[in-house]
């Protein structure tokens, strides 16, 4: 079969450090932390007592507030991640074919606010169920892309995928995969998270699995770390704009990178945590490298999943050693979660950004928060410790990997 080519044609991201692409790029590149204490809500009962949380949104800028409440902020975030994409983008909506237009996005959990306020309101009244009419289109994953669909008249495929922490990879994947088939030449596509609430601290407070340094937030996503003590809470959104190349080219797009392989794989061992051999991120980087056609030499950096946990980190690093070989001491590697904290199922839609920029850019983000050498990592790889290194770089790999041993896997080129 005739695969065609698939290119990046708009970015837009709302992060914890900056609430546009330029933003998110400026706060990577400087190794700046989102992580503080928490202002949604009063965490001092809690565990954790911070997160990494979107700063200084006015969501009214983007649309009137009698639309945003018919929206859980998952919800919100997309929509404006999309809007910087799609206005990036330069499509005209008035000269597609809007049938051969679509949406595919991710979320792990979706509407948990929504979910939370509404049981809350109702266990604590009277008893008489009130529930808001918007409670249940504002709670379901899958309304994130039917919004956007609407905003933007695409008829073409539109869905919501769920695999937790994957799931932003796994929309632009499937994104990929329509395009790539000639089944449709647009999509928006990315992943959106809105979890830092008393039920998203609580929950992964009770799995054990959020770091507890509250005496120093910006300092406690640490991947690769001897001291490492769980991930950081994350939230916000990253949106791409995927299109079919030749149909980018006619209209003279700008064209960021190109994606040229996905894959996917499933650990088949534990709901939490990761295979200990990192079998399952061993098997998805094989196959997206086969996808794009690549040999393990001709990628030059890696934006490992790198959650700061300490089983997570190990795994991953064992399969990057198992798949690149030598290789492996040749590449840059870092965690951009160090700075972002774990968006859940935006995290492989922002982090997808963060390549397109180092690739565009030539210089590799940092893992920030480095201390102590951990003896299960072999000192000769280059994890990029605590401030970015210039590179000139081709290709560049993304690693996402979800709760249910979901595991996603995209490699972006440079487009020239």
């Amino acid at each position: 079969m005739n695969l065609k080519r698939v290119v990046v044609t708009g970015i837009g991201a709302l992060t914890p450090i900056g609430n546009t692409a330029e933003e998110f790029w400026h706060g990577l590149s400087n190794g700046v932390s989102g992580a503080a204490p928490i202002t949604k809500f009063d965490a001092s009962l809690f565990k954790t007592q911070f997160a990494c949380e979107v700063k200084n949104l006015d969501v009214e800028q983007f649309m009137d507030r009698k639309e945003a409440r018919k929206m859980d902020p998952f919800t919100q975030y997309a929509m404006i991640s999309a809007e910087e994409a799609m206005t990036d983008s330069g499509l005209d909506l008035e000269k597609i074919d809007k049938s051969r237009a679509g949406v595919i996005w991710g979320s792990g959990i979706g509407g948990l606010k929504t979910f939370q306020d509404e049981v809350t309101a109702f266990s604590t009244g009277d008893g008489t169920p009130r529930f808001n009419p918007f409670f249940i289109p504002k709670m379901i994953a899958d309304i994130s892309a039917g919004f956007l669909s609407i905003k933007y008249g695409f008829r073409g495929p539109n869905f919501v995928t769920v695999s937790a922490c994957a799931s932003g990879t796994n929309a632009l994947i499937d994104a990929f995969t329509y395009i790539r088939m000639g089944k449709a030449d647009i999509f928006i596509s990315g992943g959106s998270e809105a979890a830092v609430t008393e039920a998203g601290i609580g929950g992964f407070n009770a799995m054990k699995a959020l770091s507890q340094r509250n005496d120093s937030p910006e300092t406690a996503s640490r991947p690769f770390d001897k001291d490492r003590d769980g991930f950081v809470l994350g939230e916000g959104a990253g949106a791409l704009i995927l299109e079919e190349y030749e149909h980018a080219k006619a209209r003279g797009a700008k064209i960021y990178a190109e994606l040229v392989g996905g894959g996917m794989t499933a650990d088949a061992h534990h709901i939490t945590a990761p295979h200990p051999e990192g079998l399952g991120a061993r098997n998805v980087m094989k196959i997206t490298l086969e996808d794009a056609g690549l040999n393990p030499e001709d990628i030059d950096y890696i934006n490992v999943h790198g959650t700061s946990t300490p089983l997570g980190d190990v795994g991953e690093i064992k399969a990057i050693q198992q798949v690149f070989g030598e290789h492996a001491y040749k590449l840059n590697i870092s965690s951009t979660k160090s700075m972002t904290g774990h968006l859940l199922g935006a995290a492989g839609a922002i982090e997808a950004i963060a390549c397109i920029f180092a690739l565009n850019k030539g210089i590799v983000p940092p893992t920030i928060n480095h201390f102590s050498d951990d003896e299960a990592f072999d000192p000769r790889l280059n994890l990029t410790f605590n401030k970015a290194q210039k590179r000139e770089m081709k290709y560049a790999l993304s690693n996402t990997f979800g709760f249910g041993g979901h595991n996603c896997s995209v490699i972006f080129k440079k487009y020239n």
